[in-house]
């Protein structure tokens, strides 16, 4: 069973300790801990763990500027010895707030609390991804994407059922959007669902029904190429 990617950030150690006995204690959560802020941030944003614990009042910043910055995806739970920011943490969508010193009791509610929305948000970013257009929000549901281009400001996502999406989301955060492991960068332009390759080389891709053939980046020539070698294994490839 995969587990929980954690991680913790705050300035006092006996605090990190105590997170990382209790995260053991519960099982299934795999934490790693930072008591440098700015470092366990740029963690956060490589690495995009599934739950994260806050503290607010740290010498080097605080946790509320640390939760403003991260991905808007992120799961967090506020711990911290300073109860008058309870209504920042929620008005921050924190899923919980931890008054130090907390109780394992306490400590696994609020986790259980978290476990359930990051499965609720897996499901929905599964079936479907939300993204602008104009000044509506329009739902595509995953297994309607054919592919998608980057068109100067804007992004075209074409529709297996026709026609397109026309939105000024960007490419960097579509991709964030997608089911993990489902769709492939093959160019700066464009992203593909892996399900709906037909033919491939190192030099560009054919989808499923599709008389055009789209062109892979130099830079991700060897890494589609083996991706798609490994996710077809057993058949090979063919010259798009």
């Amino acid at each position: 069973m995969k587990k929980t990617t954690c991680i913790a950030i705050d300035d006092e150690p006996l605090a990190l300790l105590v997170i990382s006995q209790f995260c053991e204690r519960f099982g299934g959560l795999d934490l790693t801990t930072f008591s440098e802020p700015r470092v366990g941030l740029e963690e956060i944003r490589r690495n995009k763990p599934d739950l994260i614990f806050l503290d607010i009042e740290m010498n080097s910043i605080n946790g509320l500027d640390i939760a403003h910055a991260l991905p808007k995806e992120c799961c967090f739970i506020f711990t911290t010895a300073h109860a008058q920011y309870a209504l920042n943490g929620f008005d921050l969508d924190a899923v919980d707030f931890l008054h130090k010193p907390f109780a394992y009791e306490r400590f696994a509610k609020a986790v259980e609390k978290a476990l359930r929305r990051i499965e609720t948000t897996r499901e929905k970013s599964t079936d479907s991804i939300v993204v602008k257009q104009e000044y509506n929000n329009v739902t595509i549901p995953v297994n309607d994407i054919l592919y998608i281009e980057a068109m100067e400001n804007y992004t075209k996502i074409f529709r297996e059922s026709g026609g397109y999406i026309l939105s000024r989301t960007n490419m960097k955060a579509i991709q964030e959007l997608l089911p993990e492991g489902n769709f492939l960068r093959i160019h700066r332009s464009y992203i593909i669902p892996i399900e709906k390759v037909e033919v491939f080389s190192k030099k560009k891709i054919k989808l499923i029904g599709q008389d055009i053939s789209l062109p892979i980046g130099r830079q991700f020539a060897n890494h589609i190429y083996d991706t798609l070698i490994a996710h077809n294994s057993g058949s090979s490839p063919s010259n798009a």
